[in-house]
């Protein structure tokens, strides 16, 4: 799963470079993804995900149990 948001199931978007004499070619829009480590309570232990800023914020303002448990039910991260 790379390049793949672990939390909001972001992926990357096709689009098209547009020139000055607007010739078109091929280009990919890669979602802002960073690894970064959350510390769990319940568990006592750190998680390492690969998440978006948006991410993040979801993290931050819901918590890490409840957005792991919603991203489980959406089958996008399968963490014990």
């Amino acid at each position: 799963m790379a390049r793949v948001c672990q939390i909001t199931g972001k992926t990357r978007m096709i689009g098209n470079n547009v020139s000055h004499s607007k010739r078109r070619t091929k280009r990919e829009f890669a979602p802002n993804l960073r690894t970064k480590k959350f510390w769990s309570e319940e568990e006592q232990r750190f998680i390492t995900l690969k998440v978006s800023c948006r991410g993040m914020k979801t993290i931050y303002k819901n918590g890490l149990a409840v957005t792991l448990e919603e991203a489980r039910k959406k089958g996008l991260i399968d963490i014990v």
